[in-house]
């Protein structure tokens, strides 16, 4: 072995010898983690852990308050379209009873005429005519009924109608009541898959300081 051959291996481990050196010297400055890193981390997690218990908690509320929105949206629904058939029935007798009432008005009128002729043809004291005057008396009776039930009908009619507008704006009520709480829970939602992140991202940093720590 020659002289030239001794001295390249001599430099070769001392260049070696030097990478060595400089790669611990290089981990050696590499931060290595602390303990408050990982106490920060379990903060953080425990921080994570309220605020998903709480928007959860948030959701379930907004989900009851769907709940309970749907069930009133339903009932007032329901009471709207009871309202609407009594007012369709409130309809139907009021045409009923006036076309009764223009009937005996009729009637009336054919009496009145009836009763003058056969006032002037065999007397106002003739057989006729009392049973002209006996058909007038009950046609009016009739007809002043006819009206009562007019009257009686229109109330209805009016009162149904301020019920089925009243259940109405109760329906548009529950249905802004709707959108606002399922806007509200779609939002807690958000907020809880975000937490979920978080939540997940520091257990992530809590298991590598942990790791680079031992």
């Amino acid at each position: 072995m020659n002289a030239e051959h001794v001295v390249r291996r001599g430099v070769l481990a001392i260049a070696f010898a030097g990478l060595l050196a400089g790669g611990a010297y290089a981990k050696s400055q590499d931060p290595a983690p602390q303990p408050q890193d990982i106490q920060s981390d379990k903060k953080d997690i425990r921080s994570d852990r309220k605020d998903l218990a709480k928007d959860r908690a948030d959701r379930n509320g907004d989900q009851r308050d769907i709940n309970h929105d749907k069930r009133d949206l339903a009932k007032d629904r329901a009471d709207r379209n009871a309202d609407q058939r009594d007012i369709n029935h409130d309809r139907r007798d009021l045409n009923k009873d006036r076309a009764d009432r223009n009937a005996d008005q009729r009637d009336i009128n054919h009496d009145k005429t009836k009763l003058a002729r056969d006032d002037q043809k065999f007397g106002a004291n003739s057989a006729q005519a009392q049973a002209d005057r006996k058909d007038l008396r009950a046609d009016r009776v009739d007809r002043n009924k006819d009206q009562r039930d007019i009257n009686h009908d229109r109330r209805d009619l009016n009162k149904d109608r301020a019920d089925r507008n009243a259940d109405q704006r109760d329906i548009n009520h529950d249905k802004k009541d709707l959108a606002k709480d399922r806007k509200d829970r779609n939002k807690d939602q958000k907020d809880i898959n975000k937490d979920k992140k978080d939540l997940h991202k520091d257990r992530k940093d809590l298991r590598q300081d942990r790791k680079g720590h031992k």
